[in-house]
């Protein structure tokens, strides 16, 4: 060691920021001693670990680590003297220079110290002089606020008689007190958020105050664990999330309730950053196990970031009074058996008019992989109310992992008779083939499918206890232009003019097979019930009056497509539908649900052998427009109406389907002639030679024709001079005259003679 250091006008602090390799650092200030000097990383004051080179050299030294501090840690290298003297001088003895110098550099080197401590402080600028800045004593000063009085002296005031503004004009000063009390947090209460704490009953105290003031509460950053479900109360304003809950709790209740049940109506909430997670993911069988429940809320905006490992993500619930009208932002929905549960608990309650944005349902690969998952839910209580109409979705994604697994994975679950549930730019990967499923008389939903990893083959899977059809999958994904049209099957514009008269008593119509309600014999297949003509018919300026045991239909080949949709000109129309199977074999009831309709129900008649509506389409809002959705073994279908209590006009009729399909409207067929205005017939024929002015005659036998119709005859072969007429001869008979108009004899050869007739 040199005879003394210089202290040099240099602070006794260094910081440094490291890299992750570096372990030796320089440190320009002198020290006495390698314990002189304090180590920090992060801010922690570290004691070993690092050697100290270069004490008692006036330009400093190193610290040399073992390990480099981390990459990114600040790291601080500061003197620090004990403060102590270490020398004595004796009376009447020697004073050596260098003892006197080296006590000298000690003061220097701690006023440096105390400098750079004086520098972090609050005090008085070099510009003021005098003021009082001594702390009042203990009790003056207890569980009071700490500030500045007129003349910028320190003082105390209690919490509601300091005031404070905002600085800017029109600001209104306010005491400290309504300041902090403005928005709750749950640190006031004593939640921590290191996951590691149970947070839960300063959780709930801090929602309870939230309810008693009427103020929002904010939950801060980190981990809040709780083992207690909690509850806020409808009363306050709603709730700040920026950390998350973990539930650590029981099985069989609800983590998070927000708002009351009962007959208290929750309005104009606003919830922002809900992160609820469960810290192990459930079983997936109690569906008390759910995130975050949502009570009674009317126009409510409602932010959900994230909500995991549940039965149920989220359930939004009307109890005693309803869930309406309210916006939901959807984040993170992942591992729950249900996402999204929008349920119904009484009678008196009802879910409807909300809005959904985003949603991101998915599954892991692990995730219960034997067991069935859905991403959005419709659900009501036994007995409660089922009508949760008008919901809107715009761009879920649902991923469930199902697809090549014995489950399903379904976006859409819905259990309750709801209407006009509009879900827009869905995207679907790893479902199933569906889009939704309808177990009740859900109708008029619309699923706008934007990408589906399956391809081409989305659908709606009614089960068999659904009683509605009628709802829409829009494959934009897949030529969207096309499938926006319905495709027109068949029509008949107008019933008089379609009129045939098959004889003094029957009558037919084009396109349309006549259907009776009492069908003799044992009629087993299409043929024996679409009917070329019957009596009974009553015809008026507009239309067809359908009189006891009478009806008509179309009859269509269902094959590939089994959605259609039939529209009615008419008084009180009653739906009714015929199905047939494999070689055109009647289905009856025994077969299972052959038929459902869109806004009615159909119950099968055994007289007829045909489902029927229960009711006649007598609403233009509700029942008149009727989609049919046929079973899938259901080959051919008749689909028209019939006269059930009293006689009504019908004036037009229409068949649509889903313009992906054509199928075949059969009429005029061998199997099923009904339904077209001309009959035909052919023979062979030699007729003999014919003198000049000379005929001969053949009958041709022509089913349908009647006296009054309009025939015609012509021959395969070229007639020289031989005109050929044709008259009715009888019923069923078509008599053809050869006659010789020319001055010579001819001969014609065999040939074949061909007969019309057109029905009026």
């Amino acid at each position: 060691m040199p005879e003394h250091i210089r202290i040099g006008d240099i602070a006794p602090r260094v910081q440094y920021v490291a890299d992750g390799a570096q372990s030796v650092f320089v440190y320009p200030f002198p020290i006495f001693s390698p314990d002189d000097m304090d180590v920090h990383v992060d801010g922690l004051l570290v004691g070993v670990g690092y050697s100290v080179f270069g004490a008692g050299h006036s330009e400093g030294g190193l610290v040399t680590f073992v390990q480099p501090p981390a990459a990114g840690a600040k790291v601080v290298l500061r003197r620090r003297l004990v403060m102590e003297r270490v020398t004595d001088y004796q009376p009447n003895g020697v004073l050596r220079a260098n003892t006197l110098n080296d006590e000298l550099d000690r003061q220097m080197a701690a006023l440096q110290e105390l400098r750079e401590d004086l520098a972090g402080s609050l005090h008085q600028g070099p510009g003021e002089a005098g003021g009082r800045f001594e702390l009042p004593l203990r009790p003056a000063r207890a569980n009071r606020l700490l500030g500045f009085d007129s003349l910028g002296d320190v003082t105390t005031f209690s919490r509601g008689e300091a005031t404070l503004s905002a600085p800017f004009p029109g600001g209104i000063p306010r005491t400290v007190e309504d300041k902090l009390s403005e928005r709750l947090s749950a640190r006031d209460f004593g939640a921590t958020g290191d996951g590691i704490a149970d947070d839960g009953p300063a959780l709930q105290a801090a929602m309870n105050a939230a309810g008693a003031s009427g103020k929002f509460l904010q939950i801060g950053e980190g981990t809040y664990r709780t083992t207690i479900p909690l509850t806020l109360p409808g009363a306050s304003a709603g709730l700040i999330m920026l950390g998350a809950i973990l539930y650590a709790g029981a099985g069989g209740e609800a983590a998070l309730t927000l708002g009351d049940g009962a007959a208290l109506r929750n309005r104009t909430k606003v919830y922002q950053g809900l992160r609820v997670l469960r810290n192990t993911l459930s079983s997936w069988e109690d569906e008390r196990d759910i995130g975050i429940v949502i009570r009674n809320q009317d126009s409510a905006l409602i932010d959900i970031r994230q909500v995991e490992r549940f039965t149920i993500g989220v359930q939004t619930l009307g109890v005693e009074r309803g869930f309406e009208d309210c916006v939901l932002h959807l984040g993170r929905l992942v591992d729950n058996r249900y996402g999204l549960d929008v349920r119904t608990a009484t009678a008196a309650a009802w879910n409807t008019s909300v809005r959904y944005y985003g949603g991101h349902f998915a599954m892991s690969l692990a995730t219960w992989p034997d067991k069935d998952r859905y991403g959005i839910r419709f659900s009501a209580a036994p007995g409660a109310y089922v009508a949760h109409n008008r919901h809107v979705f715009d761009g879920p994604a649902f991923e469930l992992q199902a697809r090549d697994r014995p489950i399903e994975g379904i976006p859409f679950l819905i259990g309750v008779n709801s209407r006009a549930v509009i879900a827009r730019n869905i995207r679907m990967e790893g479902c199933d083939a569906y889009v939704a499923r309808h177990t009740a008389g859900a109708q008029d939903h619309v699923y706008e499918v934007a990408w589906a990893s399956q391809g081409y083959g989305v659908d709606i899977d009614y089960t068999p206890t659904a009683t509605r059809v009628g709802s829409v999958v829009r494959a934009i994904h897949q030529a969207a232009q096309h499938r926006e049209a319905t495709r027109t099957l068949v029509d008949v514009p107008n019933l008089r003019a379609a009129a045939i008269r098959w004889n003094p008593t029957e009558t037919g119509f084009e396109k349309l097979a006549c259907l009776s309600t009492n069908v003799s014999g044992t009629p087993t297949t299409v043929g024996n019930f679409a009917f070329q003509a019957l009596d009974s018919y009553t015809l008026t300026d507009r239309g067809v009056v359908l009189t006891g045991g009478r009806g008509l239909g179309f009859v269509v080949d269902t094959r590939n497509c089994k959605e259609f949709a039939l529209a009615i000109d008419a008084d009180d129309p009653r739906l009714v539908i015929q199905c047939f199977g494999a070689g055109g074999t009647l289905l009856t009831s025994t077969d299972g649900p052959m038929v459902r309709a869109s806004g009615m129900s159909l119950t099968y008649v055994t007289g007829p052998r045909w489902w029927q509506g229960n009711a006649d389409s007598n609403d233009s809002g509700l029942t008149r427009l009727q989609t049919i959705r046929l079973a899938p073994q259901v080959m051919t279908a008749i689909i028209g109406v019939a006269r059930i209590d009293t006689d009504y006009e019908v004036r037009s009729l229409r068949l649509a389907c889903d313009p992906s399909h054509s199928p075949s409207v059969l009429y005029g067929t061998p199997e099923l002639p009904h339904g077209v205005r001309e009959v035909k017939a052919e023979m062979s024929w030699d007729p003999p030679a014919l003198a000049a002015g000379a005929s001969a005659q053949v009958n041709v036998p022509c089913n349908g024709v009647r006296p009054g119709d309009f025939v015609q005859a012509a021959f395969s072969l070229s007639t020289s001079g031989v005109v050929f007429l044709a008259q009715v001869g009888a019923q069923d008979v078509i008599t053809v005259t050869a006659w010789n108009r020319s001055t010579v004899s001819i001969d014609l050869a065999v040939g074949t003679v061909r007969v019309r007739a057109v029905k009026s």
